[in-house]
């Protein structure tokens, strides 16, 4: 009596799935350490409320984020 069987195949690609990779020991310390984007912009002064703004007389200055600004050269009025 003769009995096939098909030999053992072998995966030639990875398994498509969603696996977490492994992470060193103090990964997780190090992530738990790092501050929150809220932390950070707060350590570094708060957020910058300037803006560059350049005049049809060739004056550019920055001034604080407003809709009305006056060019300090010759106070012509700046659109936003």
């Amino acid at each position: 009596m003769t009995v096939r069987t098909r030999p053992q195949r072998r995966r030639t690609r990875p398994r498509i799935g969603r696996r977490t990779p492994e992470r060193a020991p103090g990964a997780t310390a190090e992530a738990a350490q790092q501050p929150l984007p809220q932390a950070r912009e707060r350590d570094a002064g708060g957020p910058q409320d300037l803006a560059a703004y350049g005049c049809a007389c060739g004056c550019v200055f920055e001034a604080p984020v407003s809709t009305t600004v006056g060019c300090p050269h010759c106070g012509g009025a700046q659109a936003w």
